[in-house]
Order: C-alpha cells, then sequence, then structure tokens
C-alpha cells in the first residue's frame, strides 16, 4: 500500500465514524508534531491508544467474555484503517474490565479467552489485507493492578460523583436490579487507560460517547491531558437488532463453515426494499467495500453474481447505489444475501485456515470456549408390580430371608 500524506491519512482515520470529538488534537499530532497517532479503543466492545513514541497509537481494548464473531470485522476495518494510516494499534485485552463487567466469565476463563482474542484479532486484520507490524497487545493486568494507577483510581474516585460514574456507564454496562460497585469502578478505569496506556485519542462504539465525555472532562482534574474520541456508528445484526449472545442465529461466529454461514445468512433480516435496520447492508457499507477499498488502492468493489441466465453480475463501487437498487427491488433480498455470503465466506477462509494450521491456537480455543456440559439424564423411576402378577409368590418367598426394613415382632403387632 502507499505511503499517505498527512490530510489522505487523517481522511481515513476519520472514515465512516459517526462523530469525532477533539478533531484538533488528531490534527495536531499528524501535522503539525508530524508523528504517528496513539488511539485506544475504550472499555466494554474494544478500546483504542496512542502509544509514548513520535507515533500515533491506537489501543484496542476489548471486554474477553464471549466468542469474537462477525461483527467485530466493524471494529476491525476502523483498526485496519488506522494501522494503514500509520497509527501504531495497540491492543489491550481488557481482562480486569471483563471480570468487572457483572462477571460475565470467571477470571480463569478470561486468561485463556485473552489468548483465544490475540488470535482471531491478528487473523482477522491479516484477512483484509493489512500489515500487523505496528500491531501490539496489552494486558489489562499488566499496569491496572500496578500502586501508580491504584492511587490514580481512588483520586478519580474522589472527585467523581456516584451520579456520574453511574451514568456514564449507563450504555454499555449491563443493569440489574441490584446493581454492583464494579459497574461504578469500569467508566473510571477507562478513562484512566487513557492515561497509563499513552494514547492520543480514544475509539469506541457511539454507546461509550458518555465514557468518554468523562474521561474528556476529569482527567484534567488529575493534571492529565484531555484526548480525541473518535466513535463508530451501532451497525444492526443480522436479525436487524444488536447482536445476541442467546440467539445464535443473530451473528456468525469467525469459525463458522461455510454451509453454517449460509443458513444463517439464509435466515437474516431482509424486508424488501427496506434500507433502515438491514444488517446485512450495514454489513456489505462498513465491512465488504472498505475492504475492498484497502485492497485496490481505495476503489471499493461489491460484486453479486446471478445464476447462469438470469442477467450480468451486479456491481457496486459505492454503498448509496446498492441502497438505491435495493429500495428500487432491481437488487432482491435473495440476491443480497447470496452475495455477501460469498463475500464473508472467502473473507474467514484464511482465518479458518490459520486456525486448522495452528494446534496452539485450537488447544486455547477448547480451553477458552469449552463445551458446556451435558444435561443429566432423569433417572426413570420404576413402577411397583405389586403382588399379583405370575411369579410374584415365588419372588416373595425367594427374598424373605431380605430384610424389608421392618422390624418383625412375634405377636404380629
Amino acid at each position: 500500500m502507499a505511503e499517505l500524506s498527512p490530510p489522505e491519512k487523517i481522511a481515513l482515520i476519520n472514515q465512516n465514524l459517526q462523530e469525532v470529538l477533539r478533531p484538533d488534537i488528531i490534527e495536531d499530532v499528524i501535522v503539525k508534531q508530524n508523528r504517528r497517532l496513539v488511539v485506544y479503543w475504550g472499555g466494554v466492545p474494544v478500546s483504542v491508544f496512542v502509544g509514548p513514541s513520535l507515533s500515533l497509537i491506537q489501543i484496542l481494548g476489548t471486554a474477553t467474555t464471549g466468542r469474537p464473531h462477525c461483527g467485530y470485522f466493524v471494529p476491525m476495518l476502523k483498526l485496519a484503517h488506522f494501522l494503514h494510516a500509520g497509527c501504531i494499534v495497540k491492543i489491550l485485552l481488557a481482562d480486569i474490565h471483563a471480570f468487572l463487567d457483572n462477571m460475565k466469565a470467571p477470571i480463569e476463563l478470561v486468561n485463556h479467552r485473552s489468548a483465544y482474542y490475540k488470535y482471531v484479532i491478528t487473523s482477522m486484520l491479516k484477512s483484509v489485507g493489512v500489515s500487523t507490524d505496528s500491531l501490539q497487545f496489552v494486558l489489562g493486568r499488566d499496569y491496572q493492578l500496578s500502586a501508580k494507577y491504584t492511587m490514580d483510581l481512588f483520586h478519580l474516585s474522589s472527585v467523581v460523583t456516584e451520579h456520574d460514574a453511574k451514568k456514564a456507564g449507563a450504555e454499555v454496562i449491563k443493569q440489574v436490579a441490584s446493581p454492583l460497585l464494579s459497574g461504578l469502578v469500569y467508566p473510571l478505569m477507562q478513562a484512566l487507560d487513557e492515561e497509563h496506556l499513552g494514547v492520543d485519542a480514544q475509539f469506541g462504539g457511539v454507546d461509550q460517547r458518555k465514557i468518554f465525555t468523562l474521561a474528556a472532562e476529569q482527567l484534567p482534574k488529575l493534571g492529565y491531558k484531555e484526548r480525541a474520541h473518535l466513535m463508530n456508528p451501532m451497525v444492526p445484526g443480522l436479525a436487524g437488532g444488536k447482536m445476541s449472545s442467546s440467539d445464535p442465529d443473530s451473528k456468525i461466529d469467525i469459525l463458522d463453515s461455510p454451509e453454517v454461514v449460509k443458513k444463517k445468512l439464509r435466515k437474516a433480516y431482509a424486508l424488501p426494499k427496506e434500507v433502515d435496520g438491514n444488517g446485512i447492508i450495514s454489513f456489505v457499507e462498513y465491512v465488504l467495500l472498505p475492504i475492498s477499498a484497502l485492497k485496490n488502492n481505495g476503489k471499493g468493489n461489491f460484486v453479486i453474481e446471478k445464476r447462469e441466465g438470469e442477467g450480468e453480475p451486479l456491481v457496486y463501487a459505492d454503498i448509496e447505489t446498492l441502497k438505491d437498487d435495493y429500495r428500487a427491488d432491481r437488487l432482491t433480498p435473495q440476491l443480497l444475501k447470496s452475495g455477501v455470503t460469498v463475500a464473508l465466506t472467502e473473507l474467514l477462509t484464511p482465518i479458518q485456515a490459520a486456525f486448522q494450521a495452528s494446534e496452539e491456537w485450537q488447544e486455547i480455543e477448547k480451553k477458552a470456549y469449552p463445551p458446556p456440559p451435558a444435561p443429566e439424564k432423569k433417572k426413570k423411576n420404576k413402577k411397583g408390580l405389586g403382588t399379583r402378577y405370575p411369579g410374584a409368590g415365588a419372588g416373595a418367598n425367594a427374598g424373605a430371608g431380605k430384610s424389608s426394613g421392618v422390624d418383625a415382632q412375634p405377636t404380629g403387632l
């Protein structure tokens, strides 16, 4: 890939983002300081950070709980943009965050899952055609248990109200009837990560805006600088809403076979002529077209082959043309699903090949996500046959010498 100019780097960093807070910080680093940007993707899904050297570093902080699925390609594409724009990308494997997030997984499992995420994220980035030479992984426990971090957390706790901490985490912390104190600590840690990871900016979904605002307002009170914040839009899942761990058909696992991918996409939500809330169109917009652009010098291309005798393939260089065709029913849900199935299968093939070639990765996968225990079979209670059946008397006589649990009395009482 060709070297980008400073304006091109900034444009690529901002591409497809919903909102950017303090874009002047990004411009100052890249244009005036002439160094690589450092970003940290913060909190629940992922965090982005910029490193200590004269370089822009992005840190992706992902809470290592559930299995990574194809929805992760959305933030991965932004990480790929950051890498291509010359950023140093540090991925925070947020093991401590994961434990605090209503304890979705025991701490023992989190360690194995951190290793699994490292394999998956590296392979996903390689599959979209970017170099991972500037990619670094950081475990939360490597610095979040230090004395300095702990004192900063105490200090921040003394200036942030309970109301503000709860408000900051409302969109990303699991809300329960009796909330745990950890839900208040979580947003404070995500804010402190910006300083302790040495970043210029933090990246995440727009659902983390309140945490980003907390960091921008509170870190200067501790004598730390304010960072820029980059926000991805919230992209609907295959079922039309948020991807859910309770609905296996709402997401496609990175290791799902081509047959399973085809089956899940066939069942995916896609009303004819309806663009809003269509997770398949969103996947084309935020994953497939940007990947094609990265591989083809900025020129995106999405091709949908038709059956023999049904006409020429549909070729899209931009998402608006695809949406117009879908609204006009020139592009049907069946054709859209067929094209995405082919493209996604091709995208997953090198990832799954790397998994099959690595015994270590396979072993980690088993430890990180062990199969659930088989349900115990209920024992059927044998019904008593009574005494009025052939052989009952013989059986009774044969067992006469055995204790029945009742003490016989000479009187018969």
